[in-house]
């Protein structure tokens, strides 16, 4: 019994469980199951990524401060974060991946970095 590629169906030389012809097939194979599935997934990522360059390129000493309308005109996107982090102080952070801010007063933010 041959087996085939499940790329592009041709016929599979080798070891018995190989999958794909060549390399390319498989990473072409891998490409495509991994891709975003849509638009509004692929769009969110998009933003979240941008939210996280921007935190990166304000914060580039893990912790500091800087105002809402300087994030806002770098295109921050207040909506979309990763996750909220609430202190036993009472204080709430929204981090986006290891990268967070919580407004302090005034339209003030100040900005962190989680330790790893």
């Amino acid at each position: 019994m041959s087996k085939t590629c499940l790329e592009c169906g041709d016929k599979i030389i080798g070891r018995e469980d190989k999958k794909f012809c060549s390399d390319g097939c498989r990473n072409a194979f891998n490409n495509k199951m991994n891709k975003d599935q849509n638009n509004l997934m692929r769009n969110i990522n998009n933003s979240l990524r941008k939210n996280y360059r921007i935190l990166c390129d304000l914060n580039p000493e893990g912790k500091t401060k800087t105002t809402r309308n300087k994030m806002s005109s770098k295109g921050f996107d207040f909506e979309l974060f990763t996750s909220i982090l609430k202190t036993k102080t009472g204080n709430t952070y929204y981090f986006v991946y290891d990268y967070g801010y919580m407004e302090i007063e005034n339209e003030q933010y100040v900005l962190v970095k989680k330790e790893a």
